[in-house]
């Protein structure tokens, strides 16, 4: 699907990056994977030459616009083409306290880093692409993006702001030929986020993740693997009509709160009622 197609991922040593960029290139994209640790960049570059598929790694830090433009300017010349750009890149946030008990730096720190490297890279990539005259920018949120989540902090704000920008930004880019669109997880227990805080509080994740799947239509998260299917089905000529919106892969959450309706015990196959 994505044959002679050159991605750029920025914090691609990410566990989320990494399937991503994974995902891309068994579809046939050649992979430059940037991030500010070799070592993880190194380990995904290696797992997809391993698997027949093309990757180089350069140290790029996503806040920095110089350094991004600095590496879009050296991949234009070498791969004549940037085809997709993704932002995986992470932040750590402060959360599961009330906003009322938050301090104003700990609300606004997630806004302003998310915002600021989602805008670099998107923008420095919005410029090539103007002028090639094609391309995919792909960005990624969580289920605050579209709905009210308590103890979320300045994560949800930040969601929402990174799912405009993407609107926004596919409404002056689109007449170039230029598409952007946002992914929304629900959240995937396979990513290392999710793994090291099991590692740290079993019993209380264990809680914590049971109450997640509750609240899904589909009672269960998407695994790693449903965001990095949908990341290639957008950069492909298949989703050549999408643009401007998020992708919701919640799993349904942000469709609707479904932890009242459980499986029910009665016989009548597959018939579910309220609890």
């Amino acid at each position: 699907m994505l044959q002679q197609k050159n991605a750029v991922i920025y914090g691609a040593g990410g566990s989320l990056g990494g399937a991503v960029a994974k995902a891309l290139a068994n579809a046939g994209a050649t992979l430059f994977l940037t991030g500010r640790n070799a070592g993880p960049l190194e380990k995904i570059a290696g797992e997809i030459r391993a698997a027949g598929g093309k990757a180089e790694v350069t140290l790029v830090d996503a806040m920095d616009e110089d350094a991004v433009q600095r590496h879009l300017e050296d991949m234009v010349q070498r791969a004549g083409l940037v085809d997709i750009s993704f932002n995986a890149t992470g932040i750590d946030v402060v959360q599961n306290i009330p906003l009322t008990t938050m301090s104003t730096k700990d609300f606004l720190d997630p806004i302003t880093h998310m915002m600021q490297t989602r805008f670099i890279t998107a923008i420095a990539a919005g410029r090539v692409m103007m002028n090639q005259g094609s391309g995919v920018i792909l960005s990624l949120t969580a289920t605050p993006g579209g709905i009210g989540y308590p103890y979320t902090g300045g994560f949800a704000p930040a969601c929402v702001a990174i799912e405009t920008l993407a609107q926004n930004l596919a409404s002056e880019l689109g007449a170039y030929g230029v598409r952007v669109v946002n992914m929304r997880s629900g959240g995937s227990p396979d990513s290392r986020v999710f793994k090291e805080a099991m590692a740290q509080a079993p019993e209380e994740m264990e809680v914590i993740l049971t109450k997640m799947k509750a609240d899904t239509m589909l009672k269960r998260m998407p695994p790693m693997a449903d965001i990095a299917n949908v990341a290639v089905f957008l950069s492909s000529d298949m989703a050549a009509g999408i643009t401007g919106v998020t992708v919701d892969v919640t799993c349904g959450t942000t469709a609707a709160l479904n932890y009242r309706v459980a499986v029910s015990t009665d016989s009548r196959a597959g018939q579910k009622l309220a609890s």
